[in-house]
């Protein structure tokens, strides 16, 4: 099976979109082959990718049999048929996209009634098969692409959506804002990773002799990435300090559930953190018109001067980045806090 990498917090506003876009990116440059797949209901991903006039016959044509999004994957669940396989697009070389659909939410009440329903000791078909859909459909992507690594993004909530596409993720990243909120974002994480992984092992030991593979549902922390700050006024920076200096004991506290009081005092020093992140405000802009990851802007996308600088500089920090998710994916070791 392909590795899956979901990047996952409960809490919002810390780039996880935007990491999983350019992570993207950067691996086709490095001549992996990635398929991207976007399993949150707001399809911000996909956005990314696509533009207005691509995203709205895409989402409009409902008629169309084809798996063209994710949620036309898995739909014929929420009636009597399986899933579809997916038709995948390709925004580069080596780059391949499952696209989201802002429909995905209404899979949620069924994911909801088939979970406890994995339990029963009737017919367990249905249930596993409408459980595990998206690492179905993923699988199946990754197939398709030849993929050598599966990235998701996904929203920040602890619902039943994200249960499922947990269950179908072999590794997690977590980004994380300094800030209060992320904190306590991590604090929400850990148990919950833990319960998820632990329901599923009894489902799934529940199925003594499935009709079909089932997912083994590690999903292993790697690590965490922080976003830098991006103000240079004392207080600021100051808050930024005080919130990242307490990320890598609660995240080793709460996602790991190890003893947090030999951890870093900072998260340039700690082992678990994957990357800090630059703010890249000014090409933000510039890349969501070019609509390209910002290391690759050019002049005749208007990188001119110091944001031809940032841009360059921009390569070299996703290529450390994506580096280091290779380095952790192939080499973390299997145990499981």
């Amino acid at each position: 099976m392909i590795p899956v990498l979901t990047f996952f917090n409960n809490k919002g506003g810390v780039g996880k979109t935007s990491l999983v876009y350019h992570a993207a990116w950067m691996l086709s440059e490095l001549d992996h082959t990635v398929l991207v797949v976007d399993l949150d209901p707001q399809a911000n991903l996909t956005a990314a990718f696509l533009d207005e006039d691509t995203l709205a016959a895409l989402w409009d044509d409902t008629d169309s049999p084809s798996g063209r999004t994710i949620y036309r994957c898995v739909e014929p669940l929420t009636r009597v048929g399986d899933v579809r396989d997916p038709a995948l697009r390709r925004p580069a070389d080596g780059l391949h996209l499952l696209a989201g659909d802002l429909a995905l939410s209404g899979f949620e009440d069924l994911l909801s009634t088939e979970w406890p329903n994995c339990l029963g000791s009737g017919n367990l078909y249905r249930a596993f098969r409408v459980v595990t859909a998206f690492w179905q459909v993923v699988q199946k992507g990754a197939a398709k692409a030849r993929a050598d690594i599966v990235l998701v993004d996904v929203g920040p909530s602890l619902g039943a959506i994200n249960r499922s596409a947990l269950i179908a993720t072999d590794y997690v990243a977590v980004p994380l804002a300094a800030d209060l909120f992320s904190r306590q974002g991590l604090r929400n994480l850990g148990p919950t990773l833990r319960r998820w992984r632990l329901d599923w092992t009894k489902r799934r030991d529940n199925w003594a002799d499935p009709d079909f593979d089932l997912p083994a549902g590690d999903m292993q922390p790697i690590g965490y990435l922080i976003q830098q700050h991006g103000v240079r006024l004392s207080r600021p920076v100051a808050a930024y300090d005080r919130w990242a200096r307490q990320m890598p004991a609660e995240y080793a506290r709460s996602v790991l559930g190890i003893d947090a009081s030999t951890s870093a005092a900072d998260p340039a020093s700690d082992e678990h953190c994957i990357a800090t992140v630059k703010h890249y405000r000014s090409l933000v802009p510039l890349a969501q018109d070019a609509r390209k990851p910002i290391f690759s802007l050019s002049a005749g996308d208007g990188a001119l001067g110091s944001h031809a600088a940032a841009a360059r500089a921009a390569f070299g920090d996703f290529r450390t980045l994506v580096e280091n998710i290779l380095r952790r994916t192939h080499a973390i070791a299997r145990t499981r806090p």
